[in-house]
């Protein structure tokens, strides 16, 4: 009996050739993926691929190929930089003392920390596109999303929520979708629209925790 054509993608290398330890390795390699995201702004996912990157970089493919595999391995260190810096923001957060902190203040300082973040990110929104429809990146998305919830989660905690975890992990997970989704809009408006998006999305913010804060367990 013949098998069956299988049409299940085989996901490509994300990991890189190796880690850069030498100066001007690691100048090179940051080189590409800084064109790279000058790049995926202008020309998009879908026609970005090695051949331009290296032209713009000002190397051979061939030399492109000792630092990343291919495209997807260089989105994945682009993604995996940012996440770091996700990362470090809700850090940060943690050291506040929230416990002391008004809600109103705790929202603007949790927003606008968190906006620089996005609009330090270049072409973010095509990144954050790529990390959700790239298979070889879904998993990067995935780790986004599980962070930022179980993190915010803790932070409900200490801001005053008298929840189960899961009941702080459900409203975390709604305030991730609505901060995620405003940030990536915020990151393409001119200041004055982005100001009144900021002023919806604080008010939106304010309701749904303050309404949590003063409900019973």
């Amino acid at each position: 009996m013949a098998t069956p054509p299988t049409t299940m993608k085989i996901m490509q290398s994300v990991s890189p050739r190796s880690e850069p330890v030498q100066s001007r390795s690691i100048k090179r390699a940051q080189q590409i993926l800084d064109v790279t995201s000058e790049l995926l702004e202008t020309v998009g996912l879908n026609d970005l691929n090695t051949a331009i990157i290296a032209k713009e970089v000002g190397i051979s493919v061939g030399s492109l190929y000792h630092y990343f595999p291919n495209k997807h391995a260089i989105l994945y260190a682009m993604g995996k930089s940012w996440l770091d810096s996700i990362e470090e923001v809700l850090k940060e957060i943690q050291e506040w003392t929230l416990e002391d902190m008004t809600l109103a203040h705790f929202i603007d300082q949790v927003v606008d920390i968190n906006l620089r973040t996005y609009r330090q990110q270049r072409a973010v929104l095509r990144l954050v596109q790529a990390m959700f429809s790239v298979q070889e990146l879904r998993e990067l998305d995935e780790r986004h999303d599980d962070m930022v919830i179980s993190q915010m989660a803790k932070v409900f905690k200490r801001i005053g929520f008298k929840k189960h975890i899961r009941e702080r992990e459900r409203i975390a997970r709604l305030y991730l979708e609505v901060t995620h989704s405003t940030y990536l809009v915020v990151v393409n408006q001119n200041e004055r629209r982005a100001a009144r998006t900021l002023a919806d999305l604080k008010l939106m913010l304010t309701c749904v925790l303050d309404h949590h804060l003063n409900e019973p367990e």
